[in-house]
């Protein structure tokens, strides 16, 4: 499949087994791996960023296989998810990074259309989640209320 804004393809990644077995060497029980999903996100971390700690200091390789839900779907039922979705977030935060830079350099051509390719991604995407109400449907975009997150 090709990018969305690049004329160029996609790369090939990995892939996860297909082997839906949980792995015989993983030490902990579904129940301590909510507990640890618990822990790391009252730290304020992300979902992504919680899976990333689990593989690498606790040797969890899919928390799916293990506890039969994902890591949102954990932190949804303690109620320890925001209003707006990570993905979503991420990309709020990286439109109000390149605003900050384009005060400081108006001529920035390339930046300026890093910005109009990325506020149209958060508008597709907001879309998406209004759709799916993962998103209020009051919820608008809005470039000028976002100069917190580039700091």
């Amino acid at each position: 499949m090709a990018r969305m804004h690049s004329r160029k393809k996609g790369v090939s990644g990995s892939r996860k087994p297909l082997v839906y077995k949980t792995p015989s060497w993983v030490r902990y029980q579904s129940k301590e791996i909510e507990m640890l999903i618990v822990k790391l996100a009252k730290e304020e971390h992300s979902a992504s960023m919680i899976g990333l700690i689990l593989r690498d200091s606790y040797g969890v390789p899919d928390v799916k296989k293990i506890i039969g839900k994902t890591i949102t779907q954990v932190l949804k039922e303690k109620k320890l998810v925001g209003d707006v979705p990570e993905d979503l977030f991420n990309l709020l935060k990286r439109a109000a990074m390149i605003r900050k830079h384009l005060e400081k350099n108006k001529k920035d051509t390339t930046a300026i259309r890093g910005v109009q390719l990325t506020e149209s991604k958060i508008l597709r995407l907001s879309k998406y989640y209004k759709e799916n109400e993962l998103l209020a449907e009051s919820w608008q975009y809005r470039p000028e209320e976002l100069k917190m997150l580039a700091e």
